[in-house]
């Protein structure tokens, strides 16, 4: 295998390299470093029946979401898990000479030490397979945690979405429905002639709907972003969060800049839902909301004084809410004894406002 691996680099992938100077140089050697992706993932499971090791497979390379020709091409090309199984090849040749040519002395030589020897020698053998074969775990990590918040944010939008239309289902297009029936049934009355008091009737109660649906289209367009956050910015909007809030609650904002609206709006809707919370289920007394940058992380402190029990895993939307703020980077820590007070702690980080700090 090691003499398979040595050919193979020194032909296709050197030849590929020497040949960038034309135009079929960068095809070949694309396809080459494809090729030594399929001998890593032969040489993993050959270690793994040998050398009794546990190897993962790197993440395949995602072609199909990558653009055209070239771009894929290149994509081959700056592949690591490729290369390194290309240096892995170029390794192991003269490696497994130098093994050949210790072992088989030894068993006529060195017999009682042979042992430890073949012990050492494969020791080597799996740190040079857990270093060049084996994928980067952090970078594995970071893209299986990439994929799994992906899909978070996926489901966050589309629930959004859905409670959107269901609003406006339910709400304001339900009585704009009443409002177009009730003129409509005026208008009947008016060109009949019958302009007395029972149309007059129709006419205010269809400027009632027409102010109860236009509250409700404020609410609605409150609860996708409001118009103070846009205009004076987190302080404010928080500020106006806190005086709808059932409990008395102080508001700190400690900010010389604003962040990216992305994150600006995360941390208004985190605090907006914890202060729900703390009307509906905390017969809290008091609150604190408290809002400072520490380098280049926003944090959230939300205190209140309430009953406490207060559980990621409980029915107040806090797992929910987790979840959004770890989709982009972020941390979320409930301290929640029985009996209270409640602690929750928000961390997102902090990017700037169109690439540079504003004054807020």
């Amino acid at each position: 295998m090691s003499l398979i691996g040595f050919t193979y680099v020194m032909t296709v992938i050197v030849s590929g390299a020497a040949m960038t100077v034309t135009v079929v140089g960068f095809p070949l050697l694309a396809l080459g470093l494809a090729g030594a992706r399929l001998m890593g993932r032969f040489e993993r499971g050959r270690a793994r029946l040998l050398l009794g090791m546990r190897i993962d497979e790197p993440s395949p390379l995602p072609l199909r979401r990558t653009g055209g020709l070239f771009a894929r091409m290149w994509l081959a090309l700056k592949d690591p898990v490729a290369w390194r199984t290309v240096l892995y090849d170029l390794i192991r040749l003269p490696w497994g000479i130098l093994t050949f040519s210790v072992v088989v002395p030894s068993l006529f030589v060195l017999w009682p030490v042979l042992p430890f020897l073949a012990r050492g020698l494969t020791n080597a053998d799996r740190a040079m397979v857990r270093g060049l074969l084996s994928p980067s775990d952090e970078l594995e990590r970071r893209i299986a945690e990439l994929e799994s918040d992906r899909g978070v944010v996926v489901d966050t939008a589309a629930a959004d979405l859905r409670r959107i239309e269901r609003d406006l289902h339910d709400g304001a297009q339900a009585r704009l429905v009443n409002l177009a029936m009730g003129l409509g049934l005026a208008k009947e009355k008016l060109l009949e002639g019958q302009a007395d008091d029972a149309v007059a009737a129709m006419v205010e109660e269809a400027h009632g709907e027409v102010k109860l649906a236009l509250q409700e289209l404020r609410d609605l367009a409150r609860g996708i972003h409001p118009a103070v956050l846009t205009d004076r910015g987190l302080d404010a909007a928080l500020s106006s969060v806190a005086s709808r809030c059932t409990v008395p609650v102080k508001v700190t904002a400690d900010l010389t800049s604003r962040p990216a609206q992305a994150i600006e709006g995360i941390a208004y809707f985190t605090v907006s839902e914890l202060l729900q919370n703390v009307s509906k289920h905390s017969a809290a007394r008091s609150a604190s909301v408290d809002v400072w940058r520490t380098d280049d992380r926003l944090l959230i402190q939300v205190w209140d004084d309430g009953r406490g029990g207060a559980r990621l895993d409980g029915g107040s939307g806090m797992r929910g809410l987790a979840e959004r703020l770890d989709a982009v980077d972020g941390l979320f820590i409930v301290e929640s004894p029985v009996g209270g007070p409640t602690t929750v702690t928000a961390e997102l980080p902090w990017r700037n406002r169109g690439g540079k700090d504003r004054q807020g």
